[in-house]
């Protein structure tokens, strides 16, 4: 595995691949991202993943300094998967001068839900793709690969390279759990071991809310999708959590639901167990087909 530090190391290493595979991380690479890399491998002739933490995403009070740094791990996975590049550049060399020029998602879908708790959280996130993906495919045409478990984040950054025409294919991955149903993510290593018994809780709640309205909308209830969705809050609440939201919106777009609608939805959930945020979603059939059953 090529380790390129700078962009034209990057660049030159890659020169004659006519189709990376690019998976994109932040390091601290567990299961989830090895997934990932599989899947990656056979889409491309040169499968390249990236480790860089990028400040640009990180709110002043998050965790930016304290992110888990797990370089040398990371490297051992990276090759026992088959990565034939990692780009892991310092920050001066990726922003070499301050960013002042950055990428502004649409914000009817960047400034709700994740946006609404973390704002300016997806122009970190865009700003530092675009550079990325400028970085890896210098023009060229590719894959990328990213996890369902940040939904949001997937769906932005498929309408960013939409509408920059970007020859690059985005490819959204299901979100690889523990055998608990846990969503993995790199921050789950700062849950206790009472936390962590506990961190399946969302996935739950996800579940449950998810059933609910499968029951109501079957049954021919009145769906009341607001009480619902608190309901579920209150429940996490219970049980020692801060939910942000539990909520059920159209897949396409994460708009609220208004009315019956043949749109695909999912049931998307953000909560902190102690000092540790948490994310996971659940896909969910439509209203439409529900009512029909």
């Amino acid at each position: 595995m090529f380790i390129a530090r700078t962009v034209a190391e990057l660049r030159q290493h890659l020169a004659h691949a006519d189709k990376p595979a690019f998976v994109p991380t932040m390091g601290n690479l567990h299961q989830g991202h090895a997934s990932l890399l599989r899947q990656a491998k056979p889409l491309g002739d040169a499968l390249v993943a990236s480790i860089f933490v990028n400040r640009l995403q990180f709110l002043p009070h998050e965790d930016f300094d304290s992110y888990p740094r797990t370089f040398d791990n990371d490297c051992a996975l990276l090759e026992a998967l088959g990565c034939d590049v990692l780009f892991a550049p310092l920050e001066a060399e990726l922003y070499p001068q301050p960013q002042t020029f950055k990428v502004l998602p649409d914000p009817v879908l960047a400034n709700i839900l994740e946006g609404e708790f973390r704002p300016g959280f997806f122009t970190g996130v865009c700003t530092v793709v675009m550079k990325l993906f400028s970085c890896v495919f210098n023009g060229s045409a590719g894959v990328a690969l990213f996890g369902q478990k940040d939904y949001q984040q997937q769906l932005i950054i498929r309408h960013m390279v939409r509408q920059f025409a970007l020859p690059i294919e985005i490819v959204t991955c299901p979100t690889t759990r523990a055998p608990d149903g846990l969503a993995l993510s790199s921050r789950n290593m700062y849950l206790s071991p009472a936390e962590r018994a506990q961190a399946v809780q969302l996935s739950a709640a996800l579940k449950n809310l998810a059933a609910h309205v499968r029951d109501r909308t079957a049954s021919g209830l009145d769906l009341n999708l607001p009480a619902l969705e608190i309901a579920a809050m209150d429940q996490l609440r219970s049980l020692g959590w801060q939910p942000d939201y539990l909520t059920v919106r159209h897949r396409l777009d994460m708009s609220p639901l208004s009315a019956v609608t043949d749109a695909p939805l999912v049931v998307l959930g953000a909560a902190k167990l102690g000092q540790t945020r948490l994310i996971d979603n659940l896909e969910l059939e439509t209203i439409a087909s529900l009512r029909s059953q």
